[in-house]
């Protein structure tokens, strides 16, 4: 690979993709980023506008692109959207197309309605890991587990209510944005490696564990009452599905990250 690639980031203004582009400024990549609002350039970043998921601005975005980031994604259009990438991609050349997936993603049954409406993620993200897999470009997928800022907004709305109604028995291990960032950026360095072994947070909690830290953070009070969730993706969830202890490589830990969010206000 060159000296300084030129990297495309899709989602760069994003909680991930807003870390992984002054990565690879600092790295010497020359560095691209399509967003949907107009950005000027700035720190040597160009900001082209585009739409992923309307198949809008990629051409240019991916043109003479040595390797393309996806940070975007959602739970409807993931897959959609990575078929809009492979095509672009492909009328490009064969730039390397490094994608954050889910970990657990081919561990989750999503099949019924109630898992769709709980667990649609976890499919989208491997219909969309599959559509990578299949295009015949070089490529690498991450599956990190959810993120610290996700069970964030989660507890922030949780707490609104006077009774918190908790899914029992789900657990999750929140890895940190910044760590998942950093090792995004070193397989975009990289050569095309596949599938890579997950990157898990530290440790494993209860959801009730995580929102009780987000309370005492926040030093306030909330009866909570354990739900139970139907379902196979559920059921699957409540087994450890969603978890990867034996890639627990992050560093930072929830209350880690609550003392800087939360406490401090930043």
């Amino acid at each position: 690979m060159a000296q300084s690639p030129r990297v495309l980031v899709i989602g760069g203004t994003g909680r991930l993709g807003g870390r992984v582009v002054p990565l690879l400024r600092d790295a010497g990549c020359e560095v691209r980023v399509l967003t949907r609002h107009a950005h000027e350039t700035k720190n040597g970043v160009e900001y082209l506008t585009g739409d992923l998921s309307k198949d809008e601005g990629i051409l240019v975005g991916v043109n003479g692109a040595a390797v393309i980031v996806n940070c975007a994604g959602n739970a409807k259009g993931d897959a959609q959207q990575a078929r809009n990438l492979v095509r672009a991609a492909m009328q490009a050349g064969s730039p390397h197309l490094v994608c954050v997936s889910v970990a657990g993603a081919d561990r989750i049954p999503v099949a019924s309605a109630v898992d769709r409406a709980m667990f649609g993620y976890f499919g989208a993200k491997l219909e969309a890991e599959r559509v990578v897999a299949d295009s015949g470009l070089p490529w690498t997928t991450l599956r990190p587990t959810q993120f610290h800022d996700a069970f964030l907004i989660v507890a922030q709305q949780m707490v609104k209510l006077p009774v918190i109604p908790v899914p029992a028995g789900f657990r999750f291990q929140p890895v940190d944005t910044a760590e998942v960032a950093a090792r995004l950026v070193q397989l975009a360095l990289g050569t095309p490696a596949g599938l890579v072994p997950e990157i898990a947070g530290p440790r494993i909690y209860g959801m009730a564990d995580l929102v009780r830290g987000y309370l005492r953070a926040r030093g306030k009070h909330r009866m909570m009452v354990p739900v139970w969730i139907p379902g196979k993706a559920a059921s699957a969830v409540r087994a450890g599905a969603n978890l990867a202890p034996e890639h627990a490589v992050g560093q930072r830990t929830w209350e880690d990250f609550l003392a800087e969010r939360v406490l401090t206000g930043t």
